[in-house]
């Protein structure tokens, strides 16, 4: 394969965009926040790398680009991302999924203790000057029920089984016989979430969100979750109907939630999820370790070599499902 050009969609600024400068000596590389940035390097790109740029300026440089036959996105998620010019060509597209998976299977396991060992109470005791012993619970033998049971909740499964708990999940494709792997002992279909749910008492939801998964979990869920129950959301915020979420914690209806993502982000000032002392509220950050932008371009590095040989590339995204 010839010399490649590639259009990176992010700030100039960024720190990370220096490691690019590992690629091959003829690579063309045009960077920039506006389309203007790629007018003269469009006829020529065959990989638009889509670091920071919105789905509106992906969009417009996408249509730039007649021999264009890679998009490749820094994030896991790519239902923002998504148009349906992108959608309905050959060209492939790839993100970031498995790169940030370790660092969101810790949070998930920080959220279960967090609640576990009642360490909310502990602070507000704290700050209270109030010494007031009380019981914790240990997690050994407590189930965990994952909500799409990818890459991020299998790195879950791993450290939740660990440390002796009870994993069940669940998963678009699951076995026909519900048969589980080393880490989850039964799969279920999404149309028998509620069935998975009703025996969890730590939900870790961890699925993209597709046109299947919005509003996924929804008041039938939590009507079927036990009262004990703590809902922890690292996938997409629109998978849980957030309505539903707000009225089961403000009524006791479920123990609590611990939530990275949202409907709408940031998190607007004044929404109850902020005052409520059974939530515990990430501002997106679950997985923003001091090199987690170093390793999502590292990730792009990795398959630029093997687009460059050919080689089948990693993390390819089925455009029709959305993930």
């Amino acid at each position: 394969m010839g010399d490649l050009t590639v259009l990176v969609l992010a700030n100039p600024a960024e720190r990370q965009l220096a490691m690019l400068e590992r690629l091959p000596e003829k690579t063309g590389i045009a960077v920039g926040e506006r389309v203007a940035a790629f007018e003269r390097a469009a006829e020529d790109a065959d990989i638009i790398f889509n670091w920071s740029g919105t789905r509106e300026l992906l969009r417009e440089v996408f249509q730039m680009c007649p021999r264009v036959r890679w998009v490749h996105t820094r994030w896991a998620g790519v239902d923002a991302l998504l148009f349906p010019e992108l959608v309905d060509s050959a060209v492939e597209i790839t993100n970031g999924t498995g790169v940030f998976s370790e660092s969101l299977g810790e949070f998930a396991l920080a959220a279960i203790l967090y609640f576990a060992k009642d360490l909310g109470r502990m602070i507000r005791n704290q700050a209270a000057e109030k010494w007031e012993p009380f019981d914790v619970e240990e997690i050994a033998g407590r189930t965990v029920g994952i909500v799409g049971y990818g890459d991020i909740g299998r790195a879950v499964a791993e450290r939740a089984r660990a440390m002796g708990m009870r994993v069940i999940a669940e998963k678009r494709h699951a076995p026909a016989d519900g048969a589980g792997d080393d880490c989850a002992e039964r799969i279920y279909p999404p149309e028998r979430t509620a069935e998975m749910i009703a025996q969890a008492d730590y939900i870790v939801v961890t699925a993209p969100l597709t046109a299947e998964t919005r509003g996924l979990i929804g008041e039938p869920q939590f009507a079927a979750m036990k009262p004990s129950a703590v809902v922890i959301n690292l996938g997409r915020g629109p998978v849980i109907d957030e309505v539903a979420l707000e009225r089961a914690l403000a009524t006791r209806r479920i123990r609590g939630a611990v939530l990275d993502v949202f409907d709408s982000e940031p998190l607007p000032a004044g929404h109850p999820f902020y005052r409520m002392d059974n939530v515990l509220v990430s501002p997106h950050t679950a997985d923003h370790t001091a090199d987690w932008l170093d390793r999502a371009m590292q990730f792009f590095l990795d398959n630029f070599a093997r687009f460059q040989k050919g080689e089948p590339l990693l993390n390819l995204v089925d455009k029709k499902l959305g993930y």
